[in-house]
């Protein structure tokens, strides 16, 4: 079969794809390091013919148009399973085009699916091999569930995308059009951890044992935890990103996958976000299997991985345990992710650990993060019943199977001295201690 010509006769330029817009559909886009970011620039000049489109994405990575103004209210909404920092001045600046959708990650697709059709899906994709095959290259976190189901199916071949492992792989009968494009895949900044983030990191080291698999979320802390790990033996993974911080323990040798209880050998993700040498460290890598985030992120999943320790970040936590991430009181910030996914999991697990991290104040040192309740309107992205280890420069708190008096006093330990006091004090009025 002459896949060649298949490919050529899909081929199109993003005018031809933009007349596929139509009023009142539903549109997914690849999510973060996935992104088809010719689409998304060029979306917004449907404006003056079509109305009520709702795009869904996660974790925008540039100020697209068709979401930044207020003239695009009604036209356009752009519905975000996890916010960037757009969509955060977005919402601030009331334009009327953005709106979150709670979810955990391992269900972010499959409840789309089950909630309305997708009209059109668009991504990234590796180019093409002789038989025909491209990749869904650094995420499948919801998109090979999207793109078995959507009506139309259009990928941006990209020769900067990796080409990938696992459930990635698409063939070019299943695509409906083509748009050749050659642009940088998004790259995450990699910045030296604070003395503060150390801190936390070497705490959270301390948890780790020789043989635990690993699962490390985004931000300055799970990053800081790898400097940490440098002395343990035979780590394995199995996380929802994969990150830079992961190539340099495997290449001291810390991380093997040689003690995971399920696929033994590979490094186990549903996306991979980070800088270039990252990326092509992924490439054409048999060692890292890219598998759908509804098994990924499946807590029953997870907990099979024997000592599975998950590290995650948070915003707050209120002195009875419950864990707040993704925003300031209704002030959305960020999204639950799979933060939820992989602490159960990990809580579940045979010796496995949930942890929690966050720094003990924040706005320079003005507030704790550690604090008698949420800010009204907040939301609990892990429930205290779940909480596992909270962990602040000060120090660890265990809270697994504490009465809430416990958990109290173990928080303020943990928080920041100035603050000790005054926590005290509104735990008694709250009739906590």
């Amino acid at each position: 079969m002459d896949w060649q010509g298949v490919y050529k006769s899909k081929l199109r330029e993003i005018d031809w794809i933009l007349k596929l817009v139509e009023s009142n559909q539903t549109i997914v886009v690849g999510m973060t390091p996935s992104e088809p970011k010719i689409f998304l620039r060029n979306l917004h000049k449907v404006a003056d013919r079509v109305r009520n489109i709702t795009v869904f994405t996660c974790l925008n990575t540039e100020n697209y148009p068709f979401y930044m103004s207020e003239a695009f209210n009604e036209i356009f909404l752009n519905a975000s399973w996890y916010f960037g920092q757009s969509n955060r001045e977005a919402v601030k600046s009331g334009f009327g085009t953005v709106s979150y959708v709670p979810n955990n990650l391992h269900q972010a697709g499959t409840n789309l699916l089950e909630s309305r059709p997708v009209d059109i899906f668009v991504g990234i994709a590796s180019p093409m091999d002789k038989n025909g095959f491209l990749t869904l290259s650094t995420s499948v976190v919801y998109e090979k569930d999207i793109v078995e189901r959507a009506k139309v199916v259009v990928l941006e071949v990209n020769p900067n995308a990796p080409r990938t492992h696992g459930d990635t792989h698409i063939h070019i009968k299943d695509v409906h059009y083509i748009i050749e494009a050659d642009y940088e895949l998004p790259q995450v900044e990699l910045v030296e951890p604070t003395e503060t983030e150390a801190l936390i990191a070497q705490h959270i080291s301390d948890l780790i044992e020789n043989g635990s698999t690993i699962q490390l979320g985004i931000g300055g802390i799970p990053n800081a935890v790898a400097k940490f790990l440098t002395n343990k033996r035979d780590l394995g993974v199995h996380t929802e990103m994969f990150t830079e911080s992961m190539i340099d323990l495997f290449e001291v040798g810390v991380i093997t996958n040689k003690k995971k209880s399920i696929w033994r050998d590979k490094f186990i993700c549903t996306f991979a976000f980070g800088t270039k040498r990252m990326y092509q460290f992924v490439d054409d890598n048999p060692s890292i299997f890219f598998l759908r985030g509804r098994y990924v992120n499946d807590p029953y999943v997870v907990a099979q991985n024997e000592k599975m320790v998950s590290i995650n970040t948070a915003l707050m936590v209120d002195l009875t345990g419950n864990v707040c991430s993704e925003a300031l009181g209704t002030q959305h910030y960020s999204g639950t992710g799979g933060q939820l996914d992989t602490h159960r999991g990990a809580v579940k697990s045979e010796g496995g650990k949930g942890i929690i991290a966050l720094r003990s104040t924040a706005k320079n040192g003005t507030v704790s993060t550690i604090v008698p309740l949420l800010p009204a309107g907040s939301p609990i992205t892990v429930p205290r019943q779940e909480v596992d280890y909270i962990v602040t420069e000060w120090g660890i708190a265990w809270l697994r199977g504490k009465t809430v008096k416990e958990r109290a006093k173990a928080l303020i330990e943990v928080a920041h001295p100035d603050f000790r006091e005054s926590l005290r004090n509104e735990a008694c009025k709250l009739q906590i201690l």
